[in-house]
């Protein structure tokens, strides 16, 4: 797992690295059961606090993305990743009917608004 960090970003740190582990978890590059690095391994090998690694595991423990074992180490729970995808959904179809709004009130058509977003999703 590749968590990359920025000083300059305006989220703190642990939400950074938060926001990349639930990002891996969506995407399947951590599976069910898959074990996530110590804290203290964490901490060193991103070059932060154990306290904002701590942050971080106690955060996901609570949203249902990781299950803690004390003595034995952290682990990745998919519990919450379709409530969360539905979540990320709303939000996404939110986005688009302030989109269709806007479009209807500049003049575009359904035909010129779908050629757009075709264009822009195939460039990403």
């Amino acid at each position: 797992m590749k968590i990359l960090i920025s000083n300059t970003s305006d989220s703190p740190l642990y939400q950074q690295i938060k926001e990349q582990i639930i990002d891996a978890i969506l995407k399947g590059e951590l599976v069910e059961g898959e074990t996530l690095p110590s804290i203290r391994t964490f901490a060193n090998d991103l070059k932060v606090s154990v306290l904002t690694i701590r942050r971080v595991y106690d955060d996901l423990e609570k949203e249902g993305f990781v299950n803690s074992q004390v003595g034995i180490g952290t682990f990745v729970s998919t519990r919450n990743v379709e409530l969360l995808r539905d979540s990320k959904r709303r939000l996404v179809e939110q986005k688009m009917a302030d989109m269709i709004q806007t479009a209807k009130s500049l003049g575009i058509t359904q035909e010129e608004l779908n050629d757009m977003m075709n264009i822009l999703y195939e460039e990403a």
